[in-house]
């Protein structure tokens, strides 16, 4: 695990916003009811914040699904992998995303584009919508759809400052989201092996806690919990993009029905790989427990009851229709 020198935590206007918020929020009550109302508060900002790619995606697609004109000279599918791209860009130049981070998310995109090209062609979800910018039966939009997860993923571990205790070895973190790549390809031929990826999952991972900074305080969750909670966001937000019918599944053929709630331990493999490509960019930094008394103040009683109800997941938007 990582122990260099101290990443820049913020783009030059995250720090700008930051420092605005501190201006405000330091006259805040640091204990108390409204000290642990004040953590789940800037917690929940947040995230927002890290899922601004994929809350813009969703609010695309269910715009286009109520109001799309008939007739347009545009494919609402085109509409949306422009969209997408503009919105990637302007995050570029309004500096709220890195170009490292970038950089992922089009791992992200090329990932994600060729699961798609092989899962619609063995019949898994279908685009019923035309459009233009496509390969075979896939609109290009759908990309990014994937890498919204990976630019969630990276900013908030960023803006969270996560560090980690009983981090596994990197190459055996590789080795594994490589498996679980792999297996949603091969287990269409041969045995599925997802039961034994859960195995491995937890074998690495078991042991493994996130440490992250919300406002005054480090909060601390098992990593496996935090996988589970973004995962189930993923789902909530896979319902909304089958409802606007930006992809739909066989059984919503004839009309749109709940996504099965099986599908959790995809998006939960999902969320081992998404993690593992994003470490590429942020390495994982191993967690010192600090010296200083202000860093090191026990959380308050109301505070630590948000904390563990808000765990470390809330960052669903971001997993806007991962498969």
């Amino acid at each position: 695990m990582v122990r260099g020198p101290e990443e820049r935590r913020f783009t030059s206007l995250e720090a700008r916003i930051d420092a605005a918020a501190h201006g405000l929020l330091d006259r805040l009550p640091a204990s108390g009811l409204f000290g642990g109302l004040t953590e789940f508060l800037v917690f929940g900002i947040k995230q927002a914040f890290a899922c601004l790619f994929g809350g813009a995606m969703l609010a695309l697609m269910l715009g286009t699904k109520l109001y799309w004109p008939e007739g347009a000279g545009l494919a609402r599918y085109d509409f949306l992998f422009l969209s997408a791209i503009a919105i990637q860009v302007s995050l570029l130049v309004f500096r709220l995303e890195t170009i490292a981070e970038a950089k992922v998310i089009l791992i992200f995109h090329v990932v994600g584009t060729l699961m798609e090209i092989f899962k619609t062609s063995v019949g898994s979800w279908i685009y019923p919508e035309p459009s233009l910018f496509r390969i075979g039966g896939v609109p290009l939009f759908s990309g990014f759809m994937y890498a919204a997860v990976g630019s969630y993923l990276a900013g908030v571990t960023r803006i969270l400052d996560m560090r980690y205790s009983g981090y596994p070895p990197l190459l055996a973190t590789l080795l594994l989201a490589f498996a679980i790549y792999v297996n949603f390809f091969s287990h269409h031929y041969i045995v599925d092996l997802r039961y034994a990826l859960f195995g491995v999952t937890a074998i690495l991972f078991l042991r493994t806690t996130v440490h992250y900074r919300v406002f005054r305080f480090r909060h601390r969750m098992p990593l496996l919990v935090g996988f589970l909670l973004v995962a189930l966001f993923i789902w909530f937000a896979e319902n909304i993009g089958t409802w606007s019918r930006a992809w739909i599944y066989p059984s919503q053929h004839d009309g749109w029905t709940l996504v099965s709630v099986q599908k959790l331990g995809a998006w939960y493999l999902l969320m081992i790989l998404s993690f593992v490509l994003v470490t590429l960019v942020h390495r994982p930094r191993a967690f010192a427990a600090p010296s200083s008394p202000d860093r090191s103040a026990p959380l308050p009683a109301a505070a630590e009851a948000f904390a563990s109800e808000i765990g470390d997941g809330g960052g669903g938007a971001k997993g806007v229709a991962v498969r």
